[in-house]
């Protein structure tokens, strides 16, 4: 098994038979034409290939194939990147009534130059700190007019959704095969972050509302394909979620404490609440489809 699929024999044979036949590939080339000929590619044609190589490595150590000797000796670039760099920004309070605030800017930062600074606003301001998104992911800088000019007021993260989840899988009625298929029409807000000189009511629930219509339009275009439903979890020893259901965020019910897999039965960190947005008024059927 390989993220919940069968491996099966005659995948097995196909590689020990590409590898035979192309001794000069190195492990980055093989992964590469395996996804060609495998047809393994992303909505917007982007081969798999950090799947693909993990299948990979996984069969050679199980000794099921033998993978060509490494040519250099690979980095872990995540271990080694380091924290964002702190950009200075000016602090100006904004308060006052929602109306006066309007319009906001949403603007996607992602690969551009201003992705720096969403990085080092959450990296100093929200509780969790910053956290490198994985698979597809899209990152706002929420914006709003001021006597200084345009000034940042909020950020949200948005990544790929887990791949189980029961409280999540229970809801929209899932079998494990559904499941498998349709997780990628799901995204997960990872990060909401208000920035704490910024005090207006109302301002989270009117973000939430605003991104709702938002991020289903720019996931359909970068990553070539639509999601039905919007996930995340708030921490019930600090938040109470209000911001969400006044947005028409739906509270589906709560973690019992423990993370995931967890060795003991015991509490060991805080309850978390999770809530889902449909994005369809037949979303059960578009995800079980």
């Amino acid at each position: 098994m390989y993220r919940g699929c069968s491996v099966t024999g005659e995948q097995i044979d196909f590689i020990r038979r590409l590898i035979q036949n192309r001794p000069e590939l190195s492990r980055w080339k093989l992964s590469r034409e395996l996804c060609e000929a495998w047809q393994w590619k992303q909505a917007n044609g982007a081969l798999r290939d950090m799947v693909c190589r993990g299948l990979l490595l996984k069969l050679h150590r199980a000794g099921e194939i033998q993978l060509p000797a490494l040519k250099r000796a690979v980095r872990n670039r995540i271990a080694e990147r380091a924290r964002p760099i702190h950009i200075p920004v000016e602090e100006h309070p904004l308060r006052g009534s929602l109306r006066d605030l309007l319009p906001l800017e949403f603007v996607q930062v992602r690969r551009s130059p201003e992705e720096a600074l969403f990085n080092s606003l959450l990296e100093q301001h929200h509780y969790l700190g910053y956290e490198r998104p994985v698979g597809e992911h899209l990152k706002y800088l929420v914006k709003a007019a001021s006597s200084q000019g345009s000034q940042a007021i909020a950020c949200l993260a948005w990544s790929s959704a887990p791949r189980h989840l029961k409280l999540r899988d229970r809801y929209l009625g899932w079998s494990q095969e559904a499941r498998e298929r349709n997780v990628p029409l799901l995204a997960y807000n990872t990060r909401f972050l208000i920035l704490p000189w910024i005090q207006v009511r109302h301002l989270a629930s009117h973000i939430l509302g605003r991104m709702a219509r938002i991020v289903p339009a720019d996931w359909q275009r970068l990553y070539g394909h639509p999601i039905y439903w919007l996930e995340t979890f708030v921490d019930a020893s600090r938040f109470t979620g209000t911001c969400y259901r006044a947005a028409n965020w739906i509270e589906i019910g709560a973690t019992q404490g423990r993370g995931h897999r967890a060795p003991t039965l015991e509490q060991t960190r805080s309850v978390k609440k999770m809530l889902g947005l449909p994005l369809h008024r037949k979303f059960r059927e578009m995800l079980n489809a």
